[in-house]
């Protein structure tokens, strides 16, 4: 029987307790004699608690439901700061390190009625420094990082549900080696208060469940949101098929399960179509590894400074990289990163409605008024609305206006409003509503053309 309940998918065991059908012991139960039996060889959990987990069950059996999650035990990623458990981080420098705290999200899940079991195995503060975890799918392979524990209890049926977070794909990956889902929602949809910061403008929470529905049912407790549990679609799905920068470095047995997975989807019914990479989005990759490499060095200072000699030499030359580069080089990255997102979104969406326009009528139609919708490639670095020009007279003799009045630049200002992020997202803003002006524009009916005669277009005389 424990081995059926283990088992269970979130949102089936979450609706056996609310009926009753099930107690919350039975599956803590459950689940700690699976992880009991596989421990040894999986390695996914740094501190479990047995006993207070099943007591804090049988406390939720005699109790009135406590929210959607009720009776469900949980998984943590040791990156998030719990009340009765250890945090390590994944580093010996925080071997005794107890906070006083839950994280948000934490303490979102335990509102809800989850019981946390324990901590799940990360890596060294979430980055490339590879944990004691094995895949069960494949215990001769690895998880994938950084949420390695989490991902792999999950895939083991030790929990139905574990938290996790992402930086540089650490909840994609691991989701994907281990064969189950892994939710990254959007940045900061989920509060990451108490969570280890390694880079401010990348770090997400999101987890990990062996089905959508469960996934959906913890992300309506984490966002907050109960409409995700009832979301409907009937439409067909349509599904991008997007080769990054990395493609031309993958092995030809995962290009060929790549296009086995898009032929099964194909079949599946869904409508798969090829997504090209966008020019302006070809220097996200590095973008990224400055950013993270910046804001890493920022916010281990503490540990880079003072505990140097406990850090992997892989986190060293991370915290090391980013030591070399500047606040204001930071900035710049920061904007070039929001200006190469936004402007690869958008153009993207007026090609697309343009192409869809000429399919439609079949035919370049004639500018009206004189003008005609230019598509141009934005430049990823420079701004991508350039600055006006100011009309204005040149200072005449004695500091009078002069005669003849000249187009000139904008004057030299201080500073550059291409470092100051407000600016950029004032142009990324602007750029928005230009962009999508034009694509209002090229999706707009075409008016219907009504012939007139000669005469009809003569001035009528006024009577009399």
């Amino acid at each position: 029987m424990s081995t059926a309940l283990n088992r269970l998918g979130a949102l089936e065991a979450a609706r056996k307790l609310q009926r009753r059908e099930l107690t919350a012991v039975q599956l803590v139960r459950a689940c700690f004699a699976r992880i009991e039996q596989r421990e040894n060889t999986i390695h996914a959990w740094t501190a479990l608690q047995k006993q207070a987990a099943l007591d804090h069950a049988e406390a939720l059996d005699r109790s009135p439901l406590r929210g959607p999650l009720h009776g469900l035990p949980i998984g943590v990623k040791d990156l998030f700061d719990t009340v009765d458990l250890p945090t390590r981080y994944g580093s010996p420098i925080y071997e005794r390190h107890h906070p006083g705290l839950d994280a948000a999200a934490v303490a979102l899940c335990r509102h809800a009625g989850a019981i946390v079991i324990g901590k799940t195995v990360t890596t060294e503060f979430a980055t490339y420094q590879a944990g004691p975890t094995r895949n069960p799918r494949n215990e001769a392979y690895t998880p994938g990082g950084s949420s390695s524990g989490s991902a792999a209890a999950v895939a083991d049926d030790m929990v139905p549900f574990a938290l996790g977070s992402q930086t540089a794909g650490s909840i994609i990956r691991p989701a994907s080696y281990c064969g189950i889902v892994g939710y990254k929602p959007t940045f900061g949809a989920i509060p990451r208060a108490g969570v280890k910061s390694l880079a401010e403008s990348l770090d997400t929470v999101g987890g990990f469940a062996r089905s959508v529905p469960d996934v959906a049912l913890f992300a309506s407790v984490l966002m907050r949101d109960p409409r995700l549990l009832n979301l409907s679609y009937d439409a067909k799905p349509r599904i991008g098929m997007y080769r990054s920068l990395q493609w031309r470095h993958a092995q030809s047995e995962t290009k060929e399960a790549f296009a086995q997975a898009a032929a099964t989807l194909s079949r599946a019914g869904a409508h798969v179509e090829e997504v090209p990479l966008p020019p302006e989005h070809c220097m996200l990759v590095q973008l990224h590894a400055d950013i993270m490499a910046f804001e890493s060095s920022q916010s281990l200072a503490y540990e880079r400074l003072e505990h140097a000699a406990q850090l992997s030499p892989k986190i060293q030359a991370i915290l090391e990289a980013g030591a070399q580069i500047s606040a204001e080089e930071h900035i710049k990255n920061l904007a070039r990163a929001a200006e190469s997102r936004a402007g690869g979104r958008l153009v993207r969406q007026v090609r697309r409605a343009a192409g869809a326009r000429g399919q439609r009528r079949g035919a370049v139609r004639r500018p009206r008024h004189g003008r005609s919708a230019v598509l141009a490639r934005l430049d990823p670095v420079r701004p991508a609305v350039p600055e006006p020009a100011v009309r204005h007279r040149p200072a005449g003799p004695a500091g009078g206006p002069a005669t003849d009045r000249q187009t000139l630049r904008r004057p030299p200002h201080r500073g550059d409003r291409r470092l100051d992020p407000r600016a950029a997202a004032g142009r990324a803003r602007a750029r928005h509503r230009r962009l999508r002006h034009v694509a209002a524009r090229l999706t707009r009916p075409a008016a219907p053309v009504v012939a007139r005669s000669n005469a009809s277009r003569k001035r009528r005389k006024p009577a009399g």
